[in-house]
């Protein structure tokens, strides 16, 4: 029972510290825009089931959560389906690298909120220029991470693999497969954090559900409360999010003496 509730408690210290100091500023009025730790709390409750305030953002919490994680699992799932066979194929072929590493290592440091404009001229105001947002901001974690765990193979295995008889196309999957899939579900939980902290950025595009649109229409009519409604819903889902990856992670790589997330 120790063993359980230790890093429970240990999880809850900083998140209570920071209620704490939250409570303190709002309470001696170190600012008079942020609101106390309970009015967001009431606010929260009149989000998600209504009854209190009665507003039009009242009761809307599954809507918008919802909207959002359709575009972040839309999103990461299109990212993922083409940074794991391009950072395999970079990764295993010499000349692949040499054709596709220069472009996308180019193209990396632009930041997502410099694809705004161009994804809306693209796309067009709405939800495909976030979805295409939330998939670009979740492609090269995956893909740098799929890349360098397939170049980090140890040659021993190859040669362990072949006095074993295992040869050809057959080493892919035998060898450089299970060894590089630690680095690619480090790449998968990356990918999926960044899919849900993009997400904001996407739904800026004018999407009128989500919990981005939410966070900007509080900005815009100056509802602290309703900002960080959305920014607490947004931190709890990726946090679940992130879970459920090294749940499966750790089942898929129970194998591994070195994976433990």
């Amino acid at each position: 029972m120790l063993r359980i509730a230790k890093p429970i408690v240990l999880a809850l210290i900083v998140p209570a510290l920071l209620l704490a100091f939250w409570q303190v500023a709002t309470t001696h009025r170190w600012t008079l825009l942020i609101p106390t730790p309970y009015q967001v709390g009431e606010y929260m409750v009149d989000f998600a089931v209504g009854g209190i305030y009665d507003d039009a953002y009242s009761a809307t919490l599954l809507t918008h959560l919802l909207a959002s994680m359709s575009r972040v699992y839309g999103g990461f799932a299109l990212a993922a389906l083409f940074a794991l066979p391009l950072g395999i194929l970079i990764g295993r072929v010499p000349t692949a690298r040499q054709l596709l590493d220069p472009f996308f290592q180019l193209m990396r440091p632009i930041p997502v909120t410099a694809w705004l404009p161009l994804s809306m001229i693209l796309f067009g105001l709405g939800a495909t220029s976030a979805f295409a947002l939330v998939c670009l901001g979740a492609f090269y974690p995956i893909l740098l991470n799929t890349i360098f765990g397939v170049r980090s193979v140890d040659p021993k295995l190859f040669e362990a693999a072949s006095m074993l008889g295992c040869r050809g196309n057959a080493q892919f999957y035998k060898v450089v497969l299970p060894a590089a899939t630690p680095s690619i579900f480090t790449g998968l939980r990356l990918g999926l954090g960044l899919a849900w902290f993009v997400i904001v950025v996407g739904e800026m595009t004018g999407v009128p559900q989500g919990l981005g649109a939410v966070i900007m229409d509080g900005r815009t009519l100056s509802r602290t409360e309703l900002v960080i409604c959305g920014m607490i819903v947004i931190g709890v889902a990726g946090y679940i999010s992130d879970r459920i990856v090294v749940a499966i992670g750790n089942r898929l790589l129970r194998w591994s003496p070195t994976h433990h997330a």
